[in-house]
């Protein structure tokens, strides 16, 4: 007998066309990563593309790279839970980025010093150790944050096409959207990444625009601001009100994360502007691109509100799927709202197009992922820890020996995690391990003289400290109390909160350590060029 949640997914509109196109699609990225594997010839062209990337591409392989499924559904999650007050998210992401582009601020000075990774940066301006630390510390961050990307994606696929959710399908459907995701990145490095993402750009916007254009027509584009404004009131639009989920806090962490981090720090939007032909194609690259980084959360909470419209008011059946009367029911994962809610707006054919589009996005984060923090531990970990000793083919050898662990690391994980925290949310605190006391080195060690390879040590390891946001990990540490008589737990002290602290704390043993411990003799890598 079929579960209500079986029943509901079993009511889309994916037909045997929509199967048809977004198998059409996979071929081509197989067929790509298959073409220009006889290109890669050194580290720098598997990782770097050369460094000849113009700023048309980069904008197009940016924006197809943040823009992933996981992306879409977090951001999604986010408005359906907190509606239009969500968007202060894009706000933040899109003023942020076009600063960075028009100073250049820490992406135009790295790009300037010519290096590979961020790490690499690490052991330029301080030392060896504090290179291997970075690695670690980003790797440690940068895997545990796409730990749940796997499953979130998949999770689309199933709401969307409407297979069932019994248990069994949705590992079968991880392992083959990462079996296809490992074939292309292993074979084709970097070159493979920013043309199947310049592919995947130009099919994203399309689809973006084509789903968006169906969600007002079956929605009603006034019906969606006066149902959020009547179920949600003032805190459905304001999110520094009582009630609206976010806070002050919050908001302040979103411009820091959603915003600085995002474009500025995160190892995968930096890759791109190191491979960018030049220090003012970066610059340009950003300010086009703060654009697309605003609208990437934008159109995903918008589509995420219409699904809580649509579900309030036109789908009851769904209503009691996620909102039940019951209260010792539990509801269905809000993650399949959004996916739920296409998959029965959507007229066959278009929905191929769309889920091609979200496959898309979903390899385009995936790819670049992979590639990132194999490199890092390749060329930031291994690669000084033996001297850098090793020849051309074994580094790119290793590092795609690497990109296979961290894929089954990842499916692994998204099968078995349990925390109850939203997406976005997890990755924001998983990411602040790495990049809490990233910030403190790039700020110190691009302007600041005075920074020490003490100091730097001391504030990458602070970063440690953010593990605390974690759901699971504040349950163990008495962070979080369960409501008593319900299943719920509920913070005694915030995600955000513990973010915010870190960077703080961060920047103050930074300071703190090169002030008390400063170096005795720089050498030359640490010259005032570097500042």
């Amino acid at each position: 007998m079929e579960t209500p949640l079986a029943q509901a997914l079993g009511q889309t509109n994916f037909g045997t066309i929509d199967w048809i196109i977004v198998g059409l699609y996979l071929s081509l990225s197989i067929i790509i990563g298959l073409a220009v594997k006889k290109y890669v010839r050194s580290m720098t062209t598997y990782l770097g593309a050369g460094r000849a990337v113009g700023t048309c591409l980069g904008i197009a392989t940016m924006t197809g790279t943040e823009l992933g499924l996981v992306t879409v559904m977090y951001n999604a999650q986010k408005g359906f839970s907190g509606g239009f007050a969500a968007f202060h998210i894009a706000l933040a992401a899109g003023i942020v980025t076009f600063v960075v582009g028009m100073t250049g601020f820490i992406v135009g000075r790295l790009r300037s010093l010519k290096v590979l990774t961020i790490p690499e940066f690490y052991e330029r301006r301080f030392d060896r150790k504090t290179r291997i630390l970075g690695g670690i510390m980003l790797t440690l961050g940068g895997v545990l944050n796409m730990g749940l990307f796997l499953r979130v994606g998949s999770m689309f696929v199933v709401g969307i096409t409407g297979l069932s959710e019994d248990g069994t399908i949705l590992p079968i459907v991880m392992a083959c959207l990462l079996g296809l995701v490992l074939v292309y990145t292993v074979l084709g490095g970097m070159i493979s990444v920013i043309i199947t993402d310049y592919i995947q750009f130009v099919v994203l916007s399309v689809g973006l625009l084509v789903a968006t254009y169906f969600c007002i027509t079956n929605v009603g584009w006034q019906e969606v601001f006066d149902t959020v404004a009547d179920l949600k009131g003032p805190s459905g639009f304001n999110p520094l009100l009582e009630g609206s989920g976010f806070g002050i806090s919050y908001v302040v962490w979103m411009f820091f994360t959603a915003g600085l981090v995002s474009c500025a720090i995160w190892p995968t939007a930096v890759a791109r502007a190191l491979a960018m032909d030049s220090v003012e194609a970066v610059k340009r690259q950003y300010m086009w691109s703060s654009v697309s980084f605003m609208i990437r959360f934008l159109i995903p909470f918008f589509w995420g509100t219409c699904a809580f419209v649509f579900i309030m008011t036109k789908a009851p059946d769904l209503k009691l799927l996620f909102f039940p009367e019951d209260p010792t029911m539990q509801p269905v994962n809000n993650l399949y709202a959004m996916p739920v809610f296409l998959g029965r707006i959507l007229p066959a054919g278009v929905i191929g197009i769309i889920t091609a589009a979200m496959i898309a996005a979903f390899m385009s984060t995936h790819d670049s992922y992979l590639l990132c923090w194999s490199s890092v531990i390749t060329q930031d970990i291994i690669a000084p820890l033996t001297g850098d000793k090793m020849k051309t083919q074994t580094r790119i050898l290793i590092t795609r020996i690497l990109i296979v662990l961290i894929g089954f690391y990842i499916l692994f994980w998204g099968l078995f995690y349990e925390g109850s925290e939203e997406i976005w949310d997890y990755m924001a605190v998983t990411g602040a391990i790495y990049f809490t006391g990233a910030f403190a080195l790039l700020l110190g060690g691009l302007y600041w003289k005075r920074a020490s390879s003490t100091g730097a040590f001391l504030a990458l390891l602070t970063g440690l400290t953010a593990v605390l946001g974690l759901d699971v990990v504040q349950r163990l540490v008495g962070l979080q109390r369960q409501i008593p008589g319900t299943q719920e737990w509920e913070q005694v002290v915030t995600g955000e909160f513990i973010g915010l602290a870190t960077v703080v704390l961060s920047l103050t043993m930074l300071v703190l350590g090169s002030l008390l411990f400063p170096d005795q003799k720089p050498s030359p890598s640490n010259a005032s060029t570097l500042v």
